[in-house]
This record gives structure tokens, sequence and C-alpha cells, in this order.
């Protein structure tokens, strides 16, 4: 009898661990950028734009630098829908309102020559409840171009602004939820995998 009435709750319990979305990142994030023990992927958010930069002049009189300014570009969700912008700040804003801001924690060179580096930045909602709103962290990987220009920036030609086009994948941390359920604990594993052990 009792195997009965137990029944019923465990269901309820196997199909709320398959409505958990299972991500898989598309490369291995390197330990020095991975997010916190109690984070787990929540979006991929691919990014295509461009790395806006300003010539201004150095300390050293008479030179000048290409000095980073902010990005411009446009965000797409895995199936290819585009879902919001990122820009100044560093910020991610979603079409449903919702706001990122982020601040840098690590930085390590990308893989590929010539690209922006892999990032791990801390994030707080700066807007309204939405699809954006829990993410605490955010990887910037996959990066590729984005850098800087290497030559064009003298002293002669201070205040002109390059525009660099660069693509990367950007991986939504959230802190992970933890169902009420009591009955969740038997069928879920960490991040609502099912376990198989009832």
């Amino acid at each position: 009898m009792h195997r009965k009435f137990l029944a019923i709750p465990l269901a309820i319990a196997v199909s709320a661990c398959a409505q958990v979305p299972h991500l898989t990142p598309t490369v291995q994030v390197p330990d020095k950028i991975k997010g916190a023990a109690n984070e787990s992927l929540a979006m991929i958010v691919a990014a295509k734009g461009v790395q806006i930069y300003e010539c201004r002049a150095s300390r050293d009189v008479g030179t000048a630098d290409w000095v980073f300014v902010a990005p411009e570009a446009d965000l797409f969700d895995t199936s290819g829908k585009e879902i919001g912008r990122h820009y100044a700040g560093p910020r991610w804003e979603s079409f449903d309102g919702s706001t990122i801001a982020g601040t840098l924690k690590e930085r390590i060179d990308a893989p590929q020559a010539d690209a922006i580096p892999w990032l791990l930045l801390t994030a707080k909602s700066v807007g309204p409840e939405g699809s954006f709103s829990k993410v605490t962290s955010v990887q910037r990987v996959s990066t590729v171009g984005g850098a800087a220009p290497k030559t064009g920036c003298s002293s002669a030609s201070v205040g002109q602004v390059a525009r660099m086009p660069y693509t990367a994948d950007y991986y939504f941390l959230a802190a992970r939820v933890r169902s009420a359920s009591p009955y969740a604990a038997l069928v879920c594993g960490p991040e609502g995998s099912s376990t198989g052990v009832y």
C-alpha cells in the first residue's frame, strides 16, 4: 500500500528532473575562469558584434595607444534566435528588459591568435525580473577576433575610433536551485540530472 502512494510523488519528482535543461559547454572551461562550486550553467548566449577602441594619447609625450572603449554586439540563443544585446558596462540586456552588469574577476589569453581574452565576471541584476535576472557569473569563451588594431594609432591620429569585429560565447551561470520536494533527492542528482536511484 505504501509503495502505491510513494509512486505518485516519485513520478512527480522524476517529471521535475526532466524539465530541468541540460546544457553542455561547447568548450572545456579552464580552471582559472570556472564559476563557484554552487553555480551551474544556466544559458549559453552567442554574441556577434564589435569591440570598440579609441586612439588616445599615452603618458609618453608624442605617443598614442589604442584604448578599449566598449563592446557592441547582438546576442543569440542556441537556436540562433536573437534575444538581446551587449554593450558598455559591460552589460547584457535581454529583449524582456532583464539586464545584468559584469565585474571582471579573472582573465586568460585566448587560445586563438588575435582574439580577445577569455573572462570570468561576477554579475548582478540591474533591471527587472526576466531571463537574465538570476545570472550570478558570466564566462566569455570561444572568442574570435576583437583584438585592438596593431597599427594606425599615433599622435597624429588621436581620437580615431576602430570597430573590430568579434564573436564569442557567453556562458551565463546561476546558483543551483534545490527542489522543495523531499522525493527529488531520491531521483535527481546535482544540477537536476536523473541518477536512476529509486
